[in-house]
């Protein structure tokens, strides 16, 4: 095998190996999110209790939904 092939050989498996790799990573940390959002009610309540604001249940349905509105048009 000619030397010039083996390394394009070479460069081709690592640029594979690694467009693969990131796509591999993105689909996996995109159904991790979904899985476990990073934010849920019970973080939300105590985020909003910090900041002095009693939470009512409707005003914490009403920006859950709003996140879960942003995070589909992403």
């Amino acid at each position: 095998m000619p030397m010039w092939l083996a390394v394009l050989l070479i460069i081709l498996g690592v640029v594979g190996g690694a467009v693969l790799g990131f796509f591999g990573a993105r689909r996996y940390m995109k159904n991790y999110f979904r899985d476990n959002p990073p934010i849920n009610e019970d973080m939300l309540r105590s985020m909003m209790m910090q900041m002095g604001q009693k939470p009512s249940e409707k005003k914490l349905n009403q920006m859950m939904a709003s996140m879960r509105q942003q995070e589909g048009k992403k």
